[in-house]
């Protein structure tokens, strides 16, 4: 019986430390969270008529987001970054934006 309950309790740490988050791995949770960051970031870029929502791309990783791709101009970079700050939940925007 103790050998069954012991198991058990093997397995229960074993599944809690595979949704644990660590610096280089998410958590269920934050997965889910940077993801809907990510949406509101691009719905945002895409509404905005002087940045090319389709020509920048977004990613989330423990509420940063970063930025990438080709643009035309510094004021669409300039609009970019401000649009995903504006974000609820955005902690830092990180720019690799490049000028075409």
């Amino acid at each position: 019986m103790h050998i069954v309950i012991g198991i058990g309790g093997i397995i229960s740490l074993m599944i809690s430390m595979g949704c644990a988050s660590t610096p280089l791995h998410e958590s269920t949770g934050e997965y889910l969270d940077d993801s809907v960051i990510t949406t509101k970031v691009k719905t945002a870029l895409l509404r905005c008529p002087l940045v090319s929502g389709t020509d920048v791309h977004v990613e989330t990783f423990k509420n940063r987001v970063q930025l990438s791709g080709f643009v035309d101009e510094m004021k669409q970079v300039e609009q970019a970054i401000l649009l995903s700050r504006e974000v609820e939940g955005v902690g830092l925007v990180e720019n690799r934006i490049s000028i075409k």
